[in-house]
């Protein structure tokens, strides 16, 4: 036991004595938190079961905000539950919006990923990164050997963007350019396509959308190429990471992954050819594919 309770003016709170100084100060997460993490309550819904009386440490009813405990060492049950020591594996898809850093913290102060996440009591991370200026698919997870896997393995998992540039590009640039910088090249419907085509036939947009698959960490190259072929890119999306997808999320909201999402994006990390992943995923993209060539026209906010 690291804690031990004492009586006084009807409330119970931790008290030093039953252990060393140096003990008690390794406690250093807050109750709430602990629960919060542990997927029992959010953390303004555990001070609210603190206060109540539903938190108990090592059998003890805590009643005080602010009462710290070893979540490795101190048994702790927050209305009726046990928390476990070890936390509940948590993955997420997020699409991020544009303006955004893709990172849980910023010295800076800028909007963060964490400003999206408001409500999940889990810690995440993201795995990867995005551009500040860039929107879309972000994956985050508490599960550290998965996100060690992911980053040794990165290349085996195909990022698919939507990218509006200046001007128009002709098919066999796009085939020139895509061989270049080793990704697929290929046209979207553009953002009102019908509307224009009604109203003036002549008509033609300055910046054009197009899809663009690539294979490792290649979008600044992208960014290199199109820029000295004068079609400097505008706005980038990425709508799929392997075998995940953005398919019905909007913009700046975040869903949990299924199991079965899970165990698709272990497969495709492998990366074997032929073998059970790969094809897995191979089936996966394809659906997508053709999923894709329904969607209405990409419009603005879609983009962001």
């Amino acid at each position: 036991m690291t804690v031990s309770f004492a009586r006084l003016k009807g409330n119970e709170r931790p008290i030093e004595g039953a252990v060393p100084k140096d003990e008690i100060q390794k406690m250093q997460e807050r109750l709430q938190k602990i629960i919060a993490r542990a997927g029992i309550a959010s953390r303004r819904h555990a001070e609210h079961l603190i206060l109540s009386g539903q938190v108990r440490v090592n059998g003890r009813v805590v009643t005080e905000l602010g009462t710290k405990a070893d979540a490795g060492k101190d048994r702790i049950e927050a209305a009726g539950k046990v928390v476990e020591a070890e936390e509940r594996r948590v993955y997420i898809v997020l699409n991020k919006p544009p303006e955004v850093v893709a990172t849980m913290a910023d010295p800076e102060g800028r909007k963060t990923l964490r400003n999206c996440l408001r409500g999940l009591p889990e810690r995440v991370y993201p795995v990867g990164r995005l551009d500040y200026a860039a929107s879309g698919l972000v994956f985050l997870t508490n599960d550290g050997d998965l996100t060690a896997e992911m980053l040794k393995n990165w290349a085996n998992l195909p990022q698919v963007y939507h990218v509006k540039v200046k001007g128009m590009l002709a098919l066999a640039d796009l085939e020139r350019l895509g061989k270049e910088i080793g990704a697929r090249m290929r046209t979207v419907r553009q953002p009102d396509a019908t509307r224009r085509l009604r109203s003036d036939r002549s008509r033609r947009a300055a910046n054009y959308w197009y899809e663009v698959t690539l294979q490792d960490s290649k979008r600044d190259a992208l960014r290199r190429v199109l820029f000295a072929e004068k079609h400097p890119v505008g706005k980038l999306k990425r709508i799929g990471l392997g075998p995940l997808t953005l398919e019905g999320l909007p913009a700046g909201r975040y869903r949990r992954l299924e199991e079965k999402e899970v165990v698709e994006l272990r497969q495709a990390l492998k990366g074997s050819k032929g073998g059970k992943g790969s094809k897995g995923s191979k089936g996966r993209r394809g659906k997508e594919g053709s999923a894709r060539g329904r969607l209405r026209p990409l419009g603005d906010e879609q983009t962001v």
